[in-house]
């Protein structure tokens, strides 16, 4: 069974780290908003416990042995040998500084070094401190780190953004990041002035794919997700931001994206057979039902849809807003099923595929 690099976390944490005297919660997903700079260095004020759950009072100073000694998994956005960023389901130390550790993950020469899955990289430069994390009832997250995070290449400003705005967005009620330089708002990234000054979403995207959609207004983002593979090891999967036409049938677009694979020139591959077309797709009550015809199987003897296409499906269009789960259908096959020959008979979650895979 192949092993993916992902696993969606059910972690619901907000967190929040002083940026200038520290932050009181207002509520179980909201803080204090800042009123300004940090004059001093920013001290560490999170006070959400691992399960997301609010601790009365003060921060939390004393844990037990057996909290002190356990791991819990962080969905890390790193970067491969061809330069993409992806998720990496890695186990780090349970923390109540979630966001903070997680970012503090990201950093080259860091706690992550004897973690990183082979031919995986952090993207944060050497040296960089996480000054405080900072989460406004907006959902922005305004993230202060220290002077040394000034220093990296320009082409690695966009990846820095997408690693750090990923990562951090996994957590429940983060929408977007803000970058703060040693208590200074920045307009602008440091090296290259790529413009930061509205915040950084996943609408931003991540490892950005031309398309043959031309028309900007009457089109839009969407992020699917290809296998890669590095040097042998384990497949994984590969978030990709492209556009598509707008309109009633986007679910049909997504899906027609994802039939025609993956720019040309990268290290993404290809999970469906070039004769692949999608019929129809409906959505009905969170259940995306899609129609395919016969050349979406697999096989020789038994036909079957390989778990690089099932996987590809279901986390690209879970990934679309009211889609929880995906029913694939196959005309003129009564059970479609996978490549262990059991038949898919229920709808498909991102858990489903994740948990198969042993994550």
């Amino acid at each position: 069974m192949k092993t993916w690099g992902i696993r969606p976390l059910s972690i619901i944490a907000v967190i929040c780290m002083g940026l200038l005297t520290g932050c009181l919660f207002e509520g179980e997903q909201s803080l204090e908003e800042m009123d300004g700079p940090p004059e001093e260095e920013a001290e560490n004020t999170e006070v959400i416990n691992d399960e997301g759950v609010e601790e009365e009072g003060e921060e939390i100073e004393e844990e037990s042995e057996e909290e002190a000694s356990s791991t819990v998994e962080r969905e890390l956005y790193l970067q491969d040998s061809n330069g993409m960023i992806a998720p990496q389901t890695l186990e780090l130390p349970a923390s109540e500084t979630v966001a903070a550790q997680a970012l503090e993950y990201l950093v080259k020469d860091g706690p992550v070094t004897e973690l990183l899955p082979s031919g995986f990289q952090a993207v944060l430069p050497a040296g960089t401190q996480i000054l405080g994390v900072n989460l406004k009832d907006d959902g922005t997250m305004i993230v202060d780190v220290s002077p040394e995070f000034e220093e990296y290449e320009a082409e690695q400003e966009e990846k820095i953004l997408q690693a750090m705005t990923y990562t951090l967005t996994q957590f429940d009620g983060v929408e977007r990041i803000k970058l703060w330089i040693n208590g200074h708002e920045q307009e602008t990234m440091p090296v290259s002035g790529t413009p930061i000054s509205e915040g950084v979403s996943r609408s931003d995207g991540i490892n950005i794919q031309e398309s043959a959609v031309n028309d900007i207004v009457n089109s839009e983002p969407v992020t699917v997700y290809y296998p890669s593979q590095q040097d042998g090891q384990e497949a994984y999967h590969v978030p990709v931001t492209t556009r598509v036409a707008s309109g009633d049938d986007l679910y049909t677009s997504v899906i027609q994206t994802l039939l025609s694979g993956p720019e040309l020139g990268t290290s993404l591959l290809q999970p469906f057979n070039e004769a692949a077309e999608v019929k129809e797709a409906q959505l009905n009550d969170g259940v995306l039902e899609v129609s395919f015809n016969e050349a979406m199987l697999t096989g020789e003897e038994t036909k079957a849809l390989s778990e690089e296409a099932l996987t590809s499906l279901v986390m690209s269009l879970t990934n679309m807003e009211d889609v929880e789960s995906v029913q694939v259908k196959v005309e003129g096959v009564e059970e479609v099923l996978n490549e262990a020959g059991e038949v898919i008979s229920e709808p498909v979650t991102l858990n489903d595929v994740t948990d198969v895979k042993g994550l």
